[in-house]
């Protein structure tokens, strides 16, 4: 199998198109298209949707997952040879917002001194990151999912928790005496996959859907709970004083909800890849808590009274 016809279809799925592959590569869209005809022809079956942007077939994935590799070990060998210049090899890696924006922040700044390496985020929600793995559009996600995909390998991280928060203004407008009203109070939703609020809407004996509102940013979300717009499960970590100065209200002291995350990785002997799992398990370590049922006690317990500063408690 020819590698420039793998590295050519790397750059058509990366860039989104035939005409900027061909920038990105330097050679015409003619060329471009010869390739992926000829590793079409070579394997007999078809490796792109030619769609705006292009996208791997199932095929064409188990291929992209290869060429990645390939460029990866490509990269090193030509560093030790000492051969390698100025260039700087990508790494693609899935994460989820909320992991983004608390628990992750230390990985960034440790790929901050890495001269050969440059970081490619792709933003996904943790139930579906390993997805990206699957289509080998990365070589490292943070997911929820401990079933290794086919050719990576998994290591648990620890859990997220999430706790369920309104302004205290919103909770007054639905709470009936003692008891809230959560078919009729607004709720958000990050965005069609965030299933966390509806798990604890479920628990409190509603399945409708009361008012919802959809904002898709992690920092966003906690802005939109303290201006009133709805209620949300939040992550714990990014909580400051809103609980003590009571402009947020936590609406149910059992209602929290961990999520635990693992980290999975191609299966592949790759120092960049060991030295970016190094810096994810410490930074995890650092701050998200233990996956264990024993050290998860109920939110408003005395050991979690203090939310967003005991060392390792963190959410989402």
């Amino acid at each position: 199998m020819n590698f420039e016809h793998l590295r050519t279809l790397l750059a058509v799925v990366d860039e989104g198109s035939f005409e900027d592959a061909a920038l990105e590569l330097g050679i015409s869209p003619s060329a471009v298209s010869q390739r992926i005809k000829a590793l079409e022809g070579s394997i007999g079956q078809v490796v792109v949707r030619r769609t705006a942007p292009c996208t791997p077939t199932d095929t064409g994935a188990v291929l992209l997952r290869m060429a990645r590799q390939i460029q990866a070990l490509e990269a090193e060998t030509r560093e030790e040879l000492g051969v390698g210049g100025e260039r700087r090899t990508a790494t693609p890696i899935a994460i989820n917002a909320d992991s983004l924006a608390t628990w992750f922040v230390p990985v960034l700044a440790a790929a901050a001194t890495w001269e050969d390496t440059t970081i490619d985020l792709h933003v996904e929600d943790q139930d579906h990151s390993s997805d990206l793995l699957r289509r080998g559009d990365v070589l490292g996600a943070v997911t929820s999912d401990p079933v290794p995909v086919t050719g990576c390998r998994v290591e648990p991280l620890g859990a997220m928790r999430y706790v369920p928060l309104a302004s205290a203004e919103l909770c007054r407008r639905f709470t009936r005496g003692t008891r809230i009203d959560w078919a009729r109070m607004p709720v958000l939703a990050f965005n069609a996959k965030d299933e966390l609020q509806r798990r604890l809407l479920l628990r409190h004996g509603v399945d409708t859907s009361p008012p919802s509102h959809i904002v898709p940013s992690s920092e966003g979300f906690l802005a939109s709970v303290k201006a009133g717009l709805g209620w949300a499960m939040i992550p714990q970590t990014q909580l400051g004083t809103e609980l003590a100065d009571g402009s947020l209200v936590l609406l149910d002291r059992r209602g929290h909800e961990d999520v635990d995350l693992h980290w999975q990785t191609w299966t592949l002997s790759s120092a960049r890849v060991e030295r970016l799992t190094a810096a994810v398990r410490r930074a995890a370590e650092a701050g998200l808590r233990s996956s264990r049922p024993a050290d998860r006690p109920p939110i408003g317990s005395p050991d979690a009274h203090d939310l967003p500063h005991r060392r390792g408690q963190v959410s989402r």
